[in-house]
């Protein structure tokens, strides 16, 4: 027999519970989910690179091909190490004068006046950078040695010493000390050279500013203040070598990532990307990608922005493609876009976007890509009744109950967010549908969960439901509303009577409401001495008779009419 209520005193339960659902607040709580993501958006859509392969001659004109960079295998990515402090330059000299041994030849020629002096020292210098060792970049950086290669970007009449300069300035970017060749004067070199009409040094100039722009906010912020956006973007040409554009749509990946600076306008980057999203190239593919969901986090409108841009059909198609590094980005960003407003989740509605889902969902997919599929349900079933409507109509719901009975936790606590937004706003028959589908009893499973917010969006499903069984009450003959029967049966009372003990004044005053309004007769004063509280007649309610026969499971018969 269930046992009597725990009533705790009115002081330590004051507040009103809400009668249904509130839309923003959902929404909210997706965002904040997003926004817990940035770290590992960071380890996978941002990365150095370092180039190690051999120096290609750079001519004064004609440009000879540019290599290919060299990239993480496939599915690997490099997260961005930051360095907690740039090298000891105070340490003991007779332990630096060692560290530098063998540097102070070259070090010699690179602050000579002689222009092959200088070349060879820099050849040199980029060639020790090819061991990726952070020692060796430290062992440079002590030799004070970054405003000379930075000065070295100026000298136009010398493209090959400009080149290698370059070069050396982009291995030590990809390294922990990224900031000093932020800071060492480059930056404003850097960006001239996107000018420059040797598109090999171009190449590297873009490369360079790609590895400054993946690290911290600070080095961004150094690359805006000195206008780096708008010359690389100009870079993006109809002509552009795929190695280049690889690069160029890497670098302005990068360049996105986190706040974008108010006086950024996104428009003239999402023009770019609204093209680059139909490449045929992954990786161009997917750094344009990562570039929309970075977008997408930015200022108040910038949802909208994309919208407006055209980009999400595409997006929505790329949900299918085979590739994890195109899909991850993808789902990111329509997830993202799916919390907005009414009228921006219905662009995804239009789009095709809940029968790609339902594909997602019902097949073997990454665990990281079936909890974004459910997020993004979750917040278009937090729409509208005609949202509702199209989500089941797409068939998600089956797969959804499947997820919330058998999958991993992640997955059940998002599955269980779209089933109860759907539940606390959903008509009399979608209620019976969603009933129909088998929802009741993995929602009452979710009661037991330690997150207030979806414990509680749950109970507002729970009582949806239950405000719609009461309509059902004439054709069952107990007189008892059959889906208040179906939880008394599948365990739900008992958890919602443990819920007077979770530590929330409106969950309280919901699961009260819920016992008193449903099962009143249930749950009382037990004539059961063990029952603790049973002989507290200030701390129970009026118990039922123990006879009081066990209601029947509500048939799913009625429900079916209402797909």
């Amino acid at each position: 027999m269930p046992r009597a209520p725990r009533r705790q005193s009115g002081e330590a339960r004051r507040g009103a519970y809400k009668s249904r659902v509130d839309f923003s607040r959902s929404r909210r709580r997706r965002e904040d989910d997003l926004l817990a993501l940035r770290r590992l958006d960071r380890d996978a859509g941002l990365f150095k690179r370092r180039r190690d392969e051999p120096s290609p001659a750079v001519p004064a004109s004609d440009p000879a091909p540019v290599p290919v960079e060299a990239a993480p295998p496939a599915g690997i990515t490099r997260p961005i190490l930051t360095p907690s402090s740039p090298p000891d330059v105070a340490a003991p000299r007779n332990a630096a004068e060692t560290e530098l041994e063998g540097l102070s030849e070259l070090v010699d020629k690179l602050c000579s006046d002689d222009t092959t002096s200088q070349l060879e020292a820099t050849v040199q210098f980029r060639k020790l950078l090819s061991d990726e060792k952070n020692s060796t970049v430290i062992k440079i950086i002590r030799a004070d040695v970054l405003p000379r290669f930075a000065e070295f970007l100026s000298r136009h009449g010398l493209p090959q010493l400009q080149m290698e300069a370059a070069w050396v300035l982009t291995n030590i970017a990809a390294s922990d000390y990224t900031l000093l060749v932020a800071e060492c004067g480059a930056v404003p070199r850097l960006v001239e050279l996107l000018g420059s009409p040797n598109a090999n040094i171009r190449h590297q100039a873009i490369w360079c500013l790609g590895n400054i722009a993946a690290d911290l906010p600070s080095c961004r912020d150094i690359l805006f203040d000195h206008g780096a956006l708008t010359p690389l973007l100009s870079q993006f040409r109809e002509d552009m070598k795929i190695p280049v554009l690889r690069t160029a749509m890497w670098a302005l990946s990068n360049l996105c990532f986190g706040k974008l600076p108010a006086e950024v306008q996104v428009k003239p980057i999402l023009e770019i990307i609204s093209q680059l999203i139909y490449s045929a190239d992954e990786k161009i593919l997917a750094d344009a990608c990562w570039t929309v969901y970075y977008i997408c986090g930015g200022k108040g409108d910038a949802v909208q922005d994309v919208l407006d841009a055209g980009v999400c059909p595409q997006l929505v198609n790329l949900l299918m493609h085979a590739s994890a590094n195109v899909l991850l980005p993808v789902i990111l960003a329509l997830a993202r876009i799916s919390a907005g407003d009414d009228k921006q989740v219905e662009v995804l509605v239009e789009s095709g976007i809940l029968n790609c889902l339902a594909q997602l969902l019902a097949r073997n997919y990454p665990k990281n890509i079936k909890k974004q599929a459910c997020l993004i349900v979750s917040n278009i079933a937090a729409g509208s009744k005609n949202q509702i409507q199209a989500v089941i109509d797409a068939d998600i719901i089956t797969p959804l109950v499947v997820l919330l009975r058998t999958s991993e936790t992640d997955i059940k606590k998002e599955a269980a967010w779209a089933i109860s937004n759907a539940a606390s706003s959903g008509s009399s028959d979608q209620i019976q549908y969603l009933v129909s589908r088998g929802c009741l009893e993995p929602l009452c499973s979710i009661l037991t969960y330690s997150d207030p917010d979806l414990v509680y969006t749950c109970l507002e499903g729970l009582e949806n439901i239950l405000q719609a069984g009461e309509a059902g009450k004439k054709g069952e003959e107990s007189g008892m509303n059959p889906y208040a029967e179906f939880i008394l049966e599948c365990g739900g009372l008992e958890k919602l009577e443990d819920l007077q003990d979770f530590d929330s004044d409106r969950i309280y005053e919901l699961v009260m409401k819920l016992l008193q309004s449903y099962w009143e007769e249930e749950v009382g004063e037990s004539d059961d001495p063990n029952i603790p509280g049973s002989n507290d007649s200030s701390d129970t309610v009026e118990a039922a008779s123990e006879d009081a026969p066990q209601p029947p499971v509500p048939p799913p018969s009625g429900a079916d009419e209402a797909e």
